[in-house]
């Protein structure tokens, strides 16, 4: 069994002021364990680009509905969960691919930083019901694979 040192759970508007609150919080929560300032970094753009990614693309933008953010500690790992209840993601593997967008002012590149910055990334989607966004990042740990759920 997995020892768990700490948990919090985060929920707030879905306005973009809030990205830059949940990047900040995810951060100073992280640095409870041994990370490095490199590692925290990566760790703010990932939330970053999940909580961005709920707002404009789960919500349209709406700025009257909600993101969650679940995080936990273990000794040596965090995994953080961004949840939106917004349209949900049609073709998740397509969307992990580099420069897909559904917003032409996007670059299409969150899920590729998340990627590139966390040890592990799943995403779960059901169009209509929508996304969980999973990433975990280990101390000083390298890459690992992606994992697509529909």
């Amino acid at each position: 069994m997995v020892q768990i040192i700490n948990q919090m759970t985060l929920e707030f508007l879905s306005i973009p002021a809030n990205v830059a609150f949940a990047r900040v919080t995810v951060a100073a929560f992280a640095a409870q364990l041994d990370y490095t300032l490199s590692d925290l970094d990566e760790i703010k753009v990932a939330v970053s680009e999940a909580v961005g990614n709920a707002i404009v693309h789960g919500y349209d933008k709406s700025p009257d509905r909600f993101v969650k953010i679940a995080a936990t500690l273990t000794p040596d790992t965090l995994e953080i969960s961004v949840e939106d209840n917004g349209k949900g993601i049609e073709n998740v593997e397509k969307a992990l691919e580099p420069a897909f967008t559904t917003d032409a002012e996007r670059l299409g590149l969150g899920f590729v930083f998340m990627h590139s910055f966390m040890d592990s990334l799943q995403v779960k989607s059901e169009p209509g019901q929508g996304t969980v966004v999973i990433m975990t990042k280990r101390v000083g740990a390298g890459i690992a694979p992606v994992s697509k759920e529909q």
